[in-house]
C-alpha cells in the first residue's frame, strides 16, 4: 500500500498539482479540520475537489476522523504547547478514534494526505500515515512536498 502526503503552503499552484499528477496516486484524503477557510487559497474543499478531478483526475475526499481537535491545534498554534506534546495527544487522540480499525483501508490505498504545513516533519499528515503504517504493515510512505 503506498500513502503520499503534501502540504499546500510555501508552494505555487503548479508546483502543488504537478506533484499529485505525477505521484501515481488516485485520491487525496483531506485531513485538515478546516478545509473551507479563505487561507487556504487554490486548497479550498470545493475547488481542491474540481481542480483535482479536472487536473489530476483524481478523487477528493475530507476525513476529519484524520484530524486533531480544534483545541489540540489553537494550543500548538499558540504556542502553548510544545510540538512533542501536540505529536503526544494527536497519537492518543488517533488511538482513542481507533482509525486504525475505523478508517476504511480502500479510502487510503493509493492516496494522498493533505495538509497545510510545508513539510511533514511537523505536520500531522505525518502521524497519520506512519500511525497507519504501524497499525496496518506493508505501507510505503512518500512525502511529496
Amino acid at each position: 500500500m503506498n500513502i503520499w502526503t503534501i502540504g499546500f503552503t510555501k508552494t505555487s499552484a503548479e508546483r502543488f498539482f504537478e506533484q499529485l499528477k505525477t505521484s501515481g496516486a488516485r485520491r487525496l484524503v483531506d485531513v485538515r479540520l478546516n478545509n473551507v477557510s479563505q487561507l487556504a487559497g487554490f486548497a479550498k474543499r470545493d475547488d481542491l475537489a474540481y481542480f483535482l478531478k479536472s487536473i489530476c483526475s483524481m478523487d477528493y475526499v475530507h476525513e476529519p476522523m484524520l484530524a486533531p481537535t480544534s483545541g489540540m491545534l489553537d494550543a500548538y498554534r499558540k504556542k502553548t504547547i510544545t510540538w512533542d506534546e501536540y505529536e503526544a495527544q494527536f497519537l492518543l487522540l488517533m488511538k482513542k478514534r481507533r482509525i486504525e480499525s475505523l478508517m476504511s483501508r480502500d479510502i487510503i490505498t493509493d492516496s494522498v494526505l493533505l495538509c497545510s504545513e510545508d513539510k511533514p516533519a511537523r505536520c500531522h499528515r505525518r502521524l497519520v500515515a506512519e500511525y497507519l503504517a504501524g497499525h496496518w504493515g506493508d505501507v510505503e510512505i512518500k512525502h511529496l512536498i
